[in-house]
């Protein structure tokens, strides 16, 4: 079995490295849009296939494309229908939600995005239906998503094994206080609420 496992990615591997990392890139915005498809998988082959570094950037940048597209979507081809469903309707409880979601703070969001299990596609559908500026939306990507992509780059094919380790858990946590006090700074120093 893990001759077949081994053969498939290695596969895999000498593909993406042949098309180059146009092939990373499209897997990673297509995932960003797609829930189905295993991000910590793209984000493994493209570390394997183009180095540490280099399938990191790959990963990080268009993580954030693939995001910021599903987040113009949302913006833009359904968040005025869904204003007026509430307004036509009256739902108060649906109103509160979206000014909630439309109010979080940078941090917070930055958070949401950083944690590896938080389904990314729900925060790019909430974020572009509610009424979140794109600045905010864009910093906490930035920041959010690195350690997201880091996490499951290090995590790898071993999840199982990783998971279960105290010294990943505890390098996990400390990203995300760092990440939470980074968020802090640049709220109040880009004034973004």
């Amino acid at each position: 079995m893990k001759e077949i496992i081994d053969g498939f990615v290695n596969m895999v591997v000498s593909t993406l490295i042949e098309i180059g990392p146009f092939g990373g890139i499209i897997l990673i915005m297509l995932e960003s849009i797609f829930p189905v498809l295993p991000l910590s998988v793209f984000i493994t082959l493209n570390m394997v296939s183009y180095g540490s570094l280099l399938g990191f950037i790959i990963s990080w940048v268009s993580t954030i494309i693939g995001c910021s597209i599903s987040f113009f979507l949302f913006r833009y081809l359904f968040s005025e229908k869904l204003y007026k469903f509430i307004k036509s309707k009256d739902n108060e409880k649906l109103e509160n939600t979206m000014k909630r979601i439309s109010h979080i703070e940078l941090s917070n969001l930055v958070i949401l995005m950083a944690m590896p299990f938080t389904p990314a596609f729900l925060v790019n559908i909430a974020s572009g239906l509610s009424k979140i500026s794109y600045k905010k939306f864009f910093i906490s990507l930035f920041i959010g998503k690195a350690v997201m992509i880091y996490f499951w780059g290090y995590i790898g094919t071993t999840l199982l094994e990783s998971i279960t380790d105290i010294d990943v858990i505890i390098k996990l946590v400390l990203m995300i206080v760092i990440t939470h006090f980074i968020s802090k700074f640049v709220q109040k120093k880009l004034k973004v609420n």
